[in-house]
Order: C-alpha cells, then sequence, then structure tokens
C-alpha cells in the first residue's frame, strides 16, 4: 500500500474515508492513546521484526499488517509499583508527554505485547525476565487480560514481577490522520525478544503472524503482497540498515522523535497522504 506517501494515491476504504472528510468538512474525531512494541530477534543473517496480519472483519485497519500493539487502558496508568527501569518522566520526554501518559504508554506497550505474541517484558524484582509463558496458566492470564477481566497491574502483583521498561526503547510516535472515523495517538517502542520466550500465533485480532526480515517486509509491500499502513512500513524501512538488535535498541536513545500527523491532499478526485 505505501511506497511514497507524497506520489502514491490512496485507495480503498482509505481513499473514501479522505475525500469524504475533505468534501464534507466532517469534524475529525479525538485519538486514543496507544501503543505498539517493534519486537526483534537476531538471526544469521540480520535483525528480523515480529507482524500481524490482522483480521478482515476488524474496525480498524483491518487487513493489515502490523505490529503488536492497542490502545491504552485504564488500567495501563496504575502500574507505578511495579516498574524497573528509566523512570516514566524519561520516557516522557523522549515522547513529548507527561510522565502519567508515558507510563501509561509504556505499560500499555509491555500488555498488549504480551496478550498479542505471548511475550512478555518483565520479570521478578532480581532484574531478571520471565523465562517460559507457554504454560497453560501463563495463558488463562494472556486470555483475561485480553478480555479484560483482568487488570494488567493486578496480574504484575498477582504473579510478583515488575514491567521492565528498560528493555523497551521509545523510536517514534505517529497520530491517525484526521479522516479515519477511528484514530489513536500512537507510541511506537523497540525491543528484543528476551531469551528463553517465544512468540505465539494466540491473538483473536489477526489471522497470520510472521518473522520478516524490515527489508523482506519493504519488499513484500512494495510488490503488493502486503499490506501496511505508512508508520509501520516506514518503521520497517527505518530499521533496515541494522545489523543487529543491540543496534537498533542502541539507535533508539539517540532517535529524535515527534508527533507525525499525516495530513491529506487531493488532486484531481485522487487523495494523497503527506507529512512534514
Amino acid at each position: 500500500m505505501v511506497r511514497d506517501l507524497r506520489s502514491q494515491p490512496l485507495s480503498g476504504r482509505m481513499a473514501a474515508e479522505a475525500l469524504s472528510y475533505v468534501r464534507e468538512g466532517r469534524a475529525a474525531a479525538e485519538p486514543r492513546p496507544a501503543s505498539t512494541v517493534i519486537l526483534l530477534r537476531d538471526t544469521a543473517t540480520g535483525p528480523e521484526v515480529y507482524l500481524l496480519r490482522r483480521r478482515q472483519s476488524m474496525a480498524f485497519a483491518a487487513g493489515m499488517t502490523v505490529f503488536p500493539g492497542g490502545r491504552v487502558d485504564p488500567t495501563d496508568s496504575s502500574i507505578a509499583d511495579s516498574w524497573s527501569g528509566p523512570p516514566p518522566s524519561e520516557f516522557g520526554d523522549r515522547l513529548g508527554c507527561s510522565a502519567d501518559a508515558a507510563a501509561a504508554y509504556v505499560a500499555a506497550a509491555v500488555r498488549e505485547t504480551f496478550e498479542e505474541s505471548g511475550v512478555l517484558l518483565a520479570g521478578p524484582s532480581d532484574g531478571s525476565v520471565v523465562a517460559d509463558t507457554t504454560g497453560d496458566d501463563w495463558e488463562a492470564d494472556r486470555v483475561a487480560l485480553e478480555a479484560r477481566t483482568l487488570g494488567f497491574a493486578d496480574f504484575l502483583h498477582r504473579r510478583g514481577l515488575v514491567l521492565r521498561a528498560d528493555l523497551l526503547g521509545a523510536w517514534a510516535h505517529w497520530i491517525t490522520p484526521e479522516f479515519e472515523p477511528r484514530r489513536y495517538d500512537t507510541a511506537f517502542f523497540v525491543a528484543a525478544l528476551p531469551a528463553g520466550q517465544v512468540t505465539r500465533d494466540v491473538t483473536s485480532e489477526s489471522d497470520q503472524v510472521a518473522w520478516l526480515h524490515p527489508a523482506s517486509a519493504v519488499q513484500a509491500v512494495v510488490a503488493g503482497d502486503m499490506l501496511m499502513l505508512p508508520p509501520t512500513y516506514l518503521c520497517c524501512r527505518d530499521l533496515i540498515p541494522y545489523d543487529a538488535v543491540a543496534d537498533v535498541l542502541a539507535a533508539s536513545t539517540e532517535r529524535e522523535i515527534r508527533p507525525i500527523l499525516p495530513t491529506v491532499r487531493v488532486e484531481n478526485d485522487l487523495a494523497y497522504l503527506e507529512t512534514t
């Protein structure tokens, strides 16, 4: 779907929404805070990224290939006593938001990654990371979190775990274009797959998962074999130069992050996205 934002017109549902928004002067929906995690692992041929294809029945980004993630839940703001690593204020400085908002972004990132891949960026207070989340008891908790019958703070407390904020690096900040009826203000993070843990095709929101080299994902989009929203595509493209996951994590500490809100441009009844 995405090659060059300025030269490739939107198509399908997105084009219809964009043209309707411009022509009718429709009011923009308020964006909801959300988080997503670019989960990475090293291979002999370079880093791979974990990707999920959203089911066609989903109300947002149906059929799109995405990183694990989702909107911030009210319970995500209550994990202050289960936190290990850089303080929320440090993430707030990187993302341009308050410490409280940053804490919720980070908590949502860890929770959603667990819900959608079975990978948990948390561990005991001794500084270790959970080594295995494949047991039936872990799956029961994952399902309960996904169903919102279990709060994230309660989950951490009950298991005696702390969120490992030091395993996350802030990478990008995107806001859904104003023409979309469902909008999100999304923080993007990078993280390495913890040693011993494995991803599992568990979420009810996707119908296909895969580990791919970022360059392969970009090539699939260009060839028309994969659909991605612009932020996912551009993040994959930005990852291509790195030879190891450690290099990506190191780069995240120096990366300039500013909110990106794509705007729509209409020419000859065609809609285009633009970023500044």
